[in-house]
C-alpha cells in the first residue's frame, strides 16, 4: 500500500528485510489459487517482536498486567488479495470458534491454538535435552504459529502464503504512528477490565484507547460483536493508512514504518520481498478493501452459545471472495434461494437397507443441510431412490445430490413441499459412513411425524448475517 507514493517507495527500500521474521512458511506473491493469502494475527503476548518481556512501565502504558495474556490470539484475520492486486478481502475469525487440533484434546477454542502448539513443541525439546531458553522460545513459538496456520488452512480451504503478527505493543505503536483511527459507537460504553470508556458517536482512538476499543468484551452480546469491532477498526485503520494524509507525510510515514519494524513479525519470505508485495498492492484503493466475518454459527442458549463453523460452507465463502462483486452477489442470492427451498422441503426416509438406525442418521444429516425432517419407517427391499412432488424437480434433484447423487423420480402421490427417500442396501451416501451393513438385524421401526428424529433434538442454531458484517474502507459504520 505504501507504494502509492514515491516517498513510500524510498522508505520501503530501507525497510526491506529489517523486520523480525519467523520461519513458519513462505509462498510466492502470485499464488496458483488466484490470490496471495496473508494471515494477520493479533497476539496478547506481553513481549516485544524479539520475544523480550515488556518492562512494567510499558505494560502500565498499555493498560495490561504481566499476569495476563500468554500468547492467546485475540484476532485472526485472513486477507485474500487476488493476483491482479486490484482488491482485497479480509475474513475475521472469532477467537472462540471451536476447532479440533488433532492433538487428543477434543474441541478447543481457536484462540488457544498457538499456545497448544507452542507447549507441545517446548515439551518435546526439553525432553530431548534442550536447555537454551532462547532457542526453546523461538522454535516453540514458530511451532505454535505453524499449528495456527495449518488449523486455519483446514477451516478456510485456503493455502496461507504469508503471515504478519502484531502484539499489544505493536498495536499501540501503529495506532499512534498514524495519529489515531476514527470509530463510531451507537451507545456509550464502559468496561473496567479492558479500560474502555467511550461516548456514543464518532471519535478518534489511538494507543491505549485503541487497545481498549478492540479488546472490550463486557457489555457486548457475544464474541461476534467483538469481531465486528475489530473489523470496523481495521476499516478505519486501512482508510487512514491509504489516505494522502499518511502517505504524503514523511514524518507520519517514517513513524509508521518504524513502529512496524519494532513490533510486527513477518514470515521470512514476505519480510525479504516487501517491495514486491508493495508493488502488487499498488492498485488497491481505500474502497477496494473489504472486511467480512467468517460465516460462523451460534449453537446453544443465549449468552452461553458455542461458536461453530461449517467447513464446506466456509470453504465456499472464502472461494467466493475472489469473484467480482456482482458475480458474488448473484451466487449468494442463488445460495439463499436454495437454502429457503430446502427449508420448505419436508423429507421422510424409508429404511430398506438392513442397517438399524440408518434412516434416523440420514435424517440428522439432512437436517444439518437445511432440509425439514419428516418421519422414518421400514420399507420393503428396494434400491436407493429419491421421490419428489410433481413440478418440484429442482428440489428433488437438490435432495438427491445432497445424498451423494441418488436417482430422483417424480411421484404423483406426493404433495407440494414433500419428498421421500428410500435407502436400499446400495446406499453409501451421507449418514451411512458410521454403519457397517449386517444381515438379519432389526430395521428402524415405524416412526412418523416431525418428532420422529432419533435422539435429542439439536440445540438451536443461529447463523451470522454475512452481509451485515461487510465493511469497505471507504466508510466508517457505527457499531455497538
Amino acid at each position: 500500500m505504501l507504494s502509492t507514493t514515491g516517498y513510500g517507495w524510498a522508505m520501503l527500500r530501507g525497510f526491506e528485510g529489517s523486520s523480525t521474521s519467523g520461519s513458519v512458511l513462505g509462498g510466492g506473491l502470485n499464488a496458483p489459487d488466484g490470490a496471495t493469502d496473508i494471515l494477520l494475527i493479533g497476539n496478547d503476548s506481553r513481549t516485544d517482536a524479539q520475544g523480550n518481556p515488556l518492562p512494567p512501565e510499558v505494560l502500565e502504558k498499555l493498560g495490561a498486567s504481566d499476569d495476563e495474556g500468554g500468547d492467546l490470539t485475540d484476532a485472526m484475520i485472513l486477507v485474500r488479495i487476488p493476483n491482479d492486486g486490484k482488491s482485497a478481502s479480509a475474513i475475521s475469525f472469532p477467537r472462540d470458534t471451536l476447532v479440533d487440533l488433532d492433538m487428543g484434546m477434543g474441541e478447543t477454542k481457536l484462540t488457544e491454538t498457538l499456545n497448544a502448539g507452542k507447549a507441545e513443541k517446548r515439551a518435546e525439546m526439553e525432553e530431548s535435552g534442550e536447555t537454551d531458553d532462547a532457542k526453546l522460545e523461538e522454535e516453540s513459538q514458530d511451532a505454535g504459529r505453524q499449528l495456527l496456520v495449518q488449523t486455519l488452512e483446514k477451516m478456510s480451504g485456503v493455502t496461507i502464503d504469508h503471515f504478519a503478527e502484531v502484539n499489544l505493543l505493536g498495536f499501540y505503536e501503529v495506532t499512534n504512528a498514524v495519529g489515531g483511527v476514527e470509530v463510531c459507537l451507537n451507545e456509550p460504553t464502559q468496561d473496567d477490565a479492558s479500560g474502555a470508556d467511550f461516548q456514543a458517536g464518532r471519535q478518534t482512538v489511538q494507543g491505549t484507547d485503541a487497545l481498549a476499543f478492540v479488546r472490550q468484551r463486557k457489555g457486548l452480546v457475544n464474541e461476534l460483536e467483538r469481531g465486528v469491532r475489530q473489523q470496523v477498526f481495521m476499516t478505519g485503520l486501512s482508510q487512514k493508512i491509504l489516505s494522502s494524509g499518511t502517505l504524503a507525510n514523511p514524518a507520519k510515514l517514517s513513524a509508521l514504518i518504524d513502529s512496524i519494524q519494532k513490533s510486527v513479525t513477518l514470515d521470512e519470505d514476505l519480510a525479504g520481498n516487501i517491495l514486491e508485495f508493495a508493488e502488487q498492492m499498488q492498485g488497491v484503493a481505500g474502497g477496494d478493501v473489504e472486511f467480512v466475518g467468517a460465516p460462523v454459527h451460534l449453537v446453544g442458549e443465549s449468552g452461553e452459545e458455542d461458536v461453530t463453523l461449517n467447513i464446506p460452507e466456509m470453504h465456499q465463502f472464502a472461494e467466493d471472495l475472489l469473484l467480482p462483486p456482482a458475480e458474488r452477489q448473484q451466487k449468494e442470492q442463488q445460495r439463499e434461494a436454495a437454502e429457503q427451498a430446502r427449508a420448505q422441503t419436508t423429507v421422510s426416509v424409508y429404511n430398506a437397507s438392513g442397517v438399524s438406525g440408518l434412516a434416523a442418521n440420514v435424517l440428522d444429516e439432512l437436517s444439518t443441510q437445511g432440509f425439514t425432517a419428516g418421519g422414518s419407517e421400514n420399507a420393503e427391499a428396494t434400491n436407493s431412490v429419491v421421490y419428489y412432488a410433481p413440478g418440484q424437480q429442482q428440489a428433488g434433484q437438490d435432495l438427491a445430490t445432497a445424498l451423494g447423487g441418488l436417482p430422483a423420480e417424480e411421484s404423483p402421490n406426493l404433495t407440494a413441499g414433500s419428498a421421500e427417500v428410500y435407502l436400499g442396501e446400495d446406499y453409501q451416501g451421507p449418514g451411512a459412513q458410521s454403519f457397517a451393513p449386517q444381515q438379519g438385524v432389526q430395521l428402524d421401526g415405524a416412526q412418523q411425524g416431525p418428532g420422529a428424529l432419533q435422539g435429542p433434538s439439536p440445540a438451536p442454531m443461529q447463523s451470522t448475517d454475512a452481509e451485515s458484517e461487510r465493511f469497505t474502507a471507504d466508510g466508517i459504520p457505527c457499531v455497538n
